[in-house]
């Protein structure tokens, strides 16, 4: 056993597709019971054989949710990888969630923003903040949680879970400002897995459910690593905030034929399957917008992460198609630099994975406009799986949990 997973023990972050795919299938026996029973435990970052720490790769689509689900389903009926694959459909609820609720992303960034100014002059709250993102705070485990973060960009989900309780209830810190820690440094960080997260753990996502961190619980599941005194022994809900009405979904564009453009950002990486079947990719680029993510930018391992992973799916692309990519600038040029590129690349059609809501959408809908200008559509293409499962994600997970058997059978999956 110890021989198998040995190469689980410390993860290898290479953010490409190869490395990717080495890592899932490698982790394929343990997606059944095993990962079950043992997937709350945080052993810390040299001992993950009990996790799949995938989510690096699924956030850029690097590797899709239908191939995590297809080969946990090659080895496991779905009952035997039942908690796996509901793991990966939470990903995609709360992406789904978001998009019925955009005013929940563009309330946080106004918050935040103002919680950022505080910091400028409320000395107390200053030093607070700098002391929990420094991990200076004196509790053993937030402290080992916050420098992991910052020097790895990953944590294991339980940990995230009682570093966001830890950073609400006993530090009693702004919500935000926690958020924003967590969307800054983590490879995975996404507007909505981040920003929903967040929100369930302060009682506003499921109003009322809150989640406190408990020191026995700690104990127990960092195999006696941490025994954390002095937490909060409550955790209220927080006040102040509001769930908006659902709103309808946005869909996505049809997918053309013909000769098109391929633009790649962090929001789909995985150019071979956004290439529709009868469409000719007669141009490539990519962008990413790492620092667009919060006002302070990104962390060093998530802007690496994102930055290989981009790297990787150009010389992909390349290779399988003979179409050499550029890197597009992520700065206040970009628009400029992907007007450029399209209207001297000739096709009339530019194609990209569809923007959820987050830092992406705002700038790709900017360019939008600036390309009708010059009569030249830009296609948003949505996959088959966000389509299905982002229906059923207007309330609480469980509403899109019963639908998972019959949704995969939809998407042509066994089960």
């Amino acid at each position: 056993m110890h021989d198998l997973f040995a190469d689980l023990d410390t993860i290898d972050f290479t953010p490409t597709r190869t490395a990717g795919l080495q890592r899932l299938t490698a982790f394929q026996p343990k997606m059944g019971r095993a990962y079950a029973s043992e997937r709350n435990s945080d052993l810390g970052p040299g001992q993950r054989t009990n996790v799949s720490a995938l989510s690096p790769w699924v956030r850029t689509r690097t590797l899709l949710e239908a191939e995590l689900v297809q080969v946990a389903l090659d080895k496991f009926a779905l009952s035997t990888a039942e908690k796996f694959v509901q793991e990966v459909c939470w990903r995609t609820y709360f992406k789904g969630w978001l998009e019925h609720r955009p005013a929940v992303w563009t309330a946080y960034q106004t918050k935040l923003q103002t919680q950022l100014d505080a910091l400028e002059t409320n000395a107390g709250l200053a030093l607070a903040y700098g002391e929990a993102v420094e991990g200076r705070t004196g509790i053993d485990c937030f402290d080992a949680w916050a420098r992991e973060l910052v020097e790895t960009g990953y944590l294991h989900n339980h940990a995230r879970m009682w570093f966001a309780s830890i950073w609400l209830f006993t530090l009693k810190l702004p919500l935000e400002l926690g958020a924003e820690f967590f969307l800054r440094h983590l490879m995975d960080g996404d507007a909505a897995s981040n920003t929903c997260s967040w929100r369930w753990v302060a009682g506003l996502h499921t109003p009322g459910k809150t989640y406190l961190a408990r020191r026995s619980n700690i104990r127990k599941y960092t195999a006696d690593r941490f025994d954390p005194p002095g937490l909060a022994t409550e955790a209220p809900p927080l006040e102040g905030f509001q769930n908006p009405d659902i709103g309808m979904l946005t869909p996505g564009n049809d997918w053309p034929t013909g000769d098109v453009a391929l633009l790649l950002t962090e929001e789909d990486m995985n150019g071979e399957t956004l290439r529709p079947v009868g469409a000719t990719v007669t141009k490539l680029a990519g962008v990413h917008f790492a620092d667009d993510r919060s006002p302070l930018g990104a962390g060093e391992a998530a802007r690496a992460f994102v930055e290989g992973a981009m790297d990787d799916a150009l010389a992909r692309f390349s290779q399988i198609h003979s179409v050499t990519g550029i890197r597009l600038p992520s700065g206040a040029d970009f628009e400029t630099a992907a007007l450029d590129w399209a209207v001297t690349s000739g096709a009339k059609t530019v194609i990209t994975g569809f923007p959820p809501t987050g830092w992406v959408k705002p700038r790709l809908d900017r360019l939008r406009t600036a390309l009708q200008s010059h009569d030249i559509r830009l296609l948003y293409l949505q996959r088959d799986w966000d389509t299905a499962y982002w229906t059923y994600a207007k309330k609480g997970f469980f509403g899109l949990k019963k639908q998972i058997p019959s949704v995969l059978s939809e998407l042509g999956l066994p089960i």
